[in-house]
């Protein structure tokens, strides 16, 4: 089997604000322990997110889970004291002190693996999603069923996503089934 598709995701439980920094200081640690075959990647799940200020659209890239990281690595004792004894790391998120690994679909969710990864090997059940932040959309079902707006924002795993519509002329966040819209 390849060492890299071996390896788990973990999630570590850090300081809020302190991610890319204990990011920085887990690579650094790897780095200068020669680690680099045992932990693999950290990651600080990010997600595009459009906002309006002062009338003008910008994009902003925003943390999906503020202070967690997640790091790709083979459970030893030696990368479990790294990790957990990096400066702004709480903890591993499991029950009492044993780490648990995500799941593929957790995996999915997050944005860490794509759907189409032909080395994950997804449930049956897991539904594919063609939508994107910044796509605009008709509503089609529910309270608001004929008005168009543009995403805002994806909760895949509550099947659920934030959109901009106008509503007496003014741009009005609401959350909708994925179930209640179509592209345009």
């Amino acid at each position: 089997m390849d060492e890299a598709l071996s390896a788990k995701w973990y999630v570590a439980h850090t300081y809020s604000g302190y991610e890319n920094k204990v990011k920085a200081n887990i690579e650094a640690a790897v780095q200068s322990r020669n680690m680099e075959d045992v932990i693999l990647e950290v990651v600080v799940p990010l997600h595009e997110v459009e906002e309006t200020k002062s009338g003008k659209r910008t994009t902003a890239m925003k943390k999906i889970f503020p202070g967690y990281v997640l790091v790709k690595m083979h459970m030893t004792d030696e990368s479990w004291f790294v990790v957990r004894n990096t400066r702004g790391v709480t903890g591993f998120v499991g029950p009492g002190s044993k780490p648990v690994a995500l799941s593929n679909e957790e995996l999915v969710n997050l944005g860490v693996v794509a759907p189409e990864d032909p080395d994950l090997a997804l449930e049956p059940s897991y539904p594919m999603i063609d939508l994107h932040v910044g796509e605009d959309i008709r509503v089609i079902g529910g309270p608001f069923e004929g008005f168009e707006g543009r995403i805002e924002e994806l909760k895949i795993s509550q099947r659920k996503l934030r959109v901009n519509i106008s509503i007496f002329g003014r741009e009005t966040p609401v959350e909708l089934d994925f179930d209640h819209i179509e592209k345009l």
